[in-house]
């Protein structure tokens, strides 16, 4: 198969892609083809586990791959040891024609773990089939989730190193250590002096920078990305749409062919356009409910055509959420353009320049048969937590509990009634603190994430995950601090 550019031009092989990470004129690589998935082969992956559903719809993308390269890539990933339920993406019930796809059972406790674990595997073989006997030096840009999965995929992995900005005060306490405490020889993390869509742009424009892969040749490295702008990174995560579907027909909650709602926290883009992804290669979906917190930026677009970028920027208990430039919307813009690379090239140009920029009703309109959107900020958040608990027994972290309250209210206003899976994005102990804070109405009695987790474990009975309790003990190794301009520095110094 064959990817091209959103921005027009550029013809990559799979392998090629994932290697480049970024299309040479700056755009993200798309496929040529949405390959076909029938009712039959999501009847069939049913009977299989998940590291089998992996490498079937993995295959139909990645063809310069053999299915042994692949089988034995996905079976490294999703091993036992790595995941702490053998279903890998389970799927819960969690009311009456709702269910949660659990996506943080991985050694991060985040969705990122889905693809993160995988990613590493196909970019040593990337590198392998194109020649490539550089160091492959893979640069994130992270709001907090990212990086660390990153860390821990391309940790001593040889051949590969792993560089993870992260805005200073733009992450969750937990996350913060999870990322800083990372051992390996080949993993740096810093801390940038902004918030993380100065992360992103500073990490794009150093894959635009001439100079600045002159400089990595010259050390024997080549650049790669392990953001979801690598197209890497987005085709495992079209995976779990499928497994949890396939979950969903067998367990009888759905007869095969029946269409379900999917309800994503939203951040950058990437998990909700895996799920259109899917769609477009047969996965049944009704609509793909787009989860923004106070940032709501993507919320904002979906209701008027118009993305700006130029607004306040919020910190939120949703901190994976807290982004105002989404790379990934430019893969969706890509196909509401039909495909008009030129067009797209503008629309990014005109929020480079101006902040802003809009498209027509009618590409509006096309989007909209399939997506909507809505928002909730802190207080609704903490609200949706201490209510679900409540009603169901279910402790969300904060960026499920937006989704969960998106869905509510969409229900509310549009009488829809289809069978709806709400993302569950990371493991609660993750937000500790913020989660404890709204199940009690009131801030917890001591500040720090650890005693938060201790008490969040004693009100609600599940059981905190060791890659929290263990953060308490481990050396921090990483200190590093940058300013925006000096992110060329400090990565390859």
């Amino acid at each position: 198969m064959a990817f091209a550019s959103t921005r027009g031009g550029a013809c990559a092989h799979a392998s090629q892609t994932i290697l480049q990470g970024l299309a040479p004129n700056g755009g993200l690589f798309v496929p040529d083809e949405f390959p076909g998935v029938s009712l039959e082969d999501i009847g069939a992956m049913a009977q299989m586990d998940y590291p089998a559903r992996a490498a079937m719809v993995l295959q139909k993308y990645l063809d310069d791959f053999t299915p042994e390269e692949i089988a034995c890539a996905v079976q490294a990933a999703y091993r036992p040891d790595k995941f702490d339920d053998p279903a890998v993406a389970p799927v819960k019930p969690v009311a009456p024609g709702t269910f949660m796809l659990e996506l943080f059972h991985g050694p991060t406790l985040a969705f990122k773990d889905m693809a993160l674990q995988l990613l590493p595997h196909l970019m040593t073989l990337s590198a392998r089939k194109n020649g490539e006997t550089r160091e492959v030096n893979i640069l994130v840009a992270t709001s907090g989730d990212t990086g660390k999965a990153a860390l821990e995929g391309f940790k001593d992995v040889p051949g590969t190193s792993c560089t993870v900005f992260y805005p200073t005060d733009g992450v969750s306490d937990v996350q913060k250590l999870q990322m800083t405490t990372t051992g390996g020889s080949n993993t740096k993390v810093i801390a940038l002096r902004g918030n993380f869509d100065d992360a992103q742009t500073g990490v794009k424009a150093l894959f635009a920078s001439a100079d600045f892969a002159a400089q990595a040749n010259r050390q024997g490295k080549v650049l790669s990305s392990a953001n979801s702008i690598n197209f890497g990174r987005l085709v495992p995560q079209i995976v779990y749409y499928f497994s949890a579907y396939a979950d969903l027909a067998a367990s009888g909650a759905i007869a095969l062919g029946d269409k379900v709602n999917f309800v994503v926290p939203t951040g950058n883009f990437g998990n909700i356009l895996a799920a259109e992804y899917a769609r477009r290669m047969g996965l049944p979906v009704n609509r793909l409910i787009c989860a923004s917190n106070r940032n709501r930026v993507l919320t904002d677009f979906f209701s008027t055509g118009e993305y700006v970028s130029d607004r306040p920027f919020y910190k939120t208990t949703s901190p994976s959420m807290d982004i105002l430039i989404s790379s990934n919307l430019e893969r969706l813009l890509f196909e509401a353009a039909n495909r008009q690379g030129e067009t797209v090239a503008q629309w990014m140009n005109l929020l480079k320049k101006e902040g802003r920029f809009s498209v027509t009703e009618d590409q509006l309109k096309q989007m909209l048969t399939i997506f909507c959107a809505g928002s909730a900020d802190d207080a609704q958040c903490a609200e949706e937590i201490r209510t679900r608990y409540t009603m169901d027994g279910c402790v969300m972290d904060p960026h499920t509990a937006v989704a969960s309250r998106v869905l509510r209210e969409y229900r509310a206003a549009t009488g829809d009634d289809t069978p709806a899976v709400i993302v569950s994005t990371a493991s609660p102990y993750k937000f500790a603190a913020d989660v404890l804070c709204a199940l009690k109405g009131e801030a917890p009695a001591s500040p720090d994430a650890f005693d938060c987790a201790e008490e969040l474990q004693r009100m609600t009975g599940l059981a905190i995950p060791p890659q929290v309790s263990e953060l308490r003990s481990l050396p921090v190794s990483h200190t590093a601090v940058c300013e925006k301009d000096g992110m060329a520095s400090a990565a390859l110094g």
